[in-house]
């Protein structure tokens, strides 16, 4: 008896798959109205397995797979999205594909299965990407508001102590001071989550700053926690700010230690890796580069699967019952994206997890820290015989610049105060300042009309060089920058009274508070024509 080759729509099966399945990255096969595969290719038997002859829908989730066998039945088109088991293994993203079926004319069907488990991870990265950056906007748009808050308590809090000499009256001052710190650190962190805090970045190595902080870290883990260092030498450089790097260590070791309630081991190692083309990593796009490597280990619980996509959102905890406040990791994840870094993390129930960091490396090989310099009283600059003591200071904030003003006066300086850079032109012009000098200007970045960097820079018409302070509870990164390539120096709010006296110390004392000429009042025309402008 001669064999007969299965028939799809008139032609042998063989034929068709011939024709159909050349060069395809999709899986294809031809079905029969039962679903029974006649025909596949290499790739549909990598993502459903060896199903050769077997009905195509046993395969598939109960509910994807009745849809598909109904539509078919009918003679219609379909389209179903199904998720299967692990692409990779415990652990891994599930499988998600996409099945569509295209009855052909004389019964069975051409079935495609596409999969779009890569798309499916971009789409969620992306969307997860968006709720953060919507979060960072929001934090960077109460930061302002809440520091110049912030800013008047603790100065007020500061006068008044400095002012007062009852005992009872000064430990609620402090009372006071620290809640505002306590607030300015809440600001801080979601700055940092947002990666728009103010960082003072140095060329560190990397083992060194490592060892250091591991001294206070075995006194922070307690007895149950052993920690080890596996640190590769030589140590690698890399340039971030070292206050923020201990707290990066600070805030993963002590969650790796709440997920080791009976004890366990922590292990911080370092290393080099050297990246040739772009490769993905913790979800981002890793560019080519010479990277140090950082990496905290523990032998912990684990982080449940269901959960690992949401550590890095800010208030999110699993630990709220015991104080958590869900702005550990979206700290630390902050910092090390500002810095230029990536981060990863990999968990499995049960073993424990590790934090990944890569960080760029600093190729100099010399190692330079310059130390701070020390404050001392202002210098008197002499200006055509004269003294150059005259501060402008323009904030919007009333309590802001009053206190700032009393604090300014104290130190020896003669302030002019305005509350707008408008107002602060309009003070410089007039006949009053027209013998006299400025030392320097203090101004908020942000004001209504005019900003702060916007008058410096037509002050610095007039006075070419003229030394600034630009201090402000938000400036994001680019702001920042513009700022320090001006020659401008950034007082982040919130600050003490006294950090703004240091700042004019450290100004006066930097030599830019130089002889010069006063400001000529603007002839009217040019007056007029500034108004025009406005």
């Amino acid at each position: 008896m001669k064999f007969l080759a299965p028939k799809v729509g008139g032609l042998p099966a063989a034929d068709i798959a011939e024709r159909l399945f050349l060069d395809e990255t999709d899986g294809v096969a031809l079905v029969d109205a039962q679903g029974i595969v006649l025909h596949e290719n290499a790739q549909l038997r990598s993502m459903l397995g060896a199903i050769h002859r077997q009905c195509v829908w046993s395969g598939l989730p109960a509910e994807a797979a009745a849809t598909l066998a109904a539509e078919l039945r009918a003679g219609r088109a379909a389209t179903v999205q199904a998720t299967l088991g692990s692409a990779g293994g415990a652990g891994q993203a599930p499988r998600v594909l996409r099945l569509a079926v295209l009855p052909m004319p004389r019964g069975g069907a051409l079935l495609r299965v596409t999969d779009r488990t890569h798309e499916r991870s971009l789409e969620d990265q992306l969307g997860q990407a968006q709720r953060l950056q919507a979060v960072g906007e929001l934090a960077g748009g109460i930061a302002h508001d809440f520091n110049n808050l912030l800013t008047a308590i603790l100065g007020a809090a500061e006068d008044v102590k400095a002012r007062s000499r009852n005992a009872a009256d000064s430990e609620d001052l402090d009372q006071i001071c620290a809640s505002a710190e306590r607030g300015a650190a809440l600001v801080r962190q979601l700055l940092a989550f947002s990666r728009q805090q103010t960082l003072q970045p140095r060329v560190v190595a990397l083992n060194d700053a490592i060892r250091s902080t591991a001294q206070l870290l075995r006194r922070l883990l307690g007895a149950g926690v052993t920690l080890t260092l596996e640190l590769e030498e030589p140590s690698r450089r890399v340039r971030i700010d070292p206050t923020q790097l201990d707290q990066v260590l600070v805030n993963l070791s002590v969650n790796a230690s709440h997920a080791m309630p009976q004890g366990g081991v922590l292990t911080i190692s370092s290393g080099p890796k050297l990246v040739l083309k772009p490769e993905t990593f913790g979800g981002e796009t890793l560019p080519p580069g010479r990277y140090a490597s950082l990496s905290v280990r523990d032998t912990g619980n684990g982080i449940p699967a269901d959960l690992l996509p949401r550590i890095f959102e800010p208030f999110f905890t699993t630990r709220k019952e015991k104080g958590g406040t869900g702005l550990g990791l979206s700290t630390v994840h902050g910092i090390v994206r500002q810095s230029g870094g990536y981060m990863a993390v990999e968990s499995e129930a049960g073993v424990g997890t590790i934090f990944r960091i890569l960080l760029p490396r600093h190729e100099e090989t010399e190692l330079f820290q310059a130390e701070p310099a020390t404050p001392g009283p202002p210098p008197e600059a002499v200006v055509s015989g004269g003294t150059a003591t005259t501060v402008l200071l323009v904030d919007d904030e009333a309590p802001v610049r009053r206190l700032a003003e009393r604090a300014l006066t104290r130190e020896g300086w003669q302030v002019v105060a305005a509350a707008s850079a408008e107002e602060a032109l309009e003070a410089v012009e007039s006949q009053d300042m027209a013998e006299r000098a400025l030392a320097f200007v203090v101004s908020d970045v942000v004001m209504p009309g005019m900003d702060g960097p916007a008058l410096v820079r037509q002050l610095r018409e007039q006075r070419p060089g003229l030394p600034a302070i630009l201090m402000s509870g938000y400036a994001d990164s680019g702001l920042r920058t513009a700022l320090q390539a001006a020659d401008i120096r950034f007082l982040a709010k919130p600050f003490g009274m006294a950090e703004l006296v240091r700042a004019a110390q450290e100004l006066a004392q930097s030599g830019q508070v130089s002889a010069n000429v006063a400001f000529l009042p603007r002839s009217s025309s040019g007056k007029n024509e500034q108004k025009k402008n406005k």
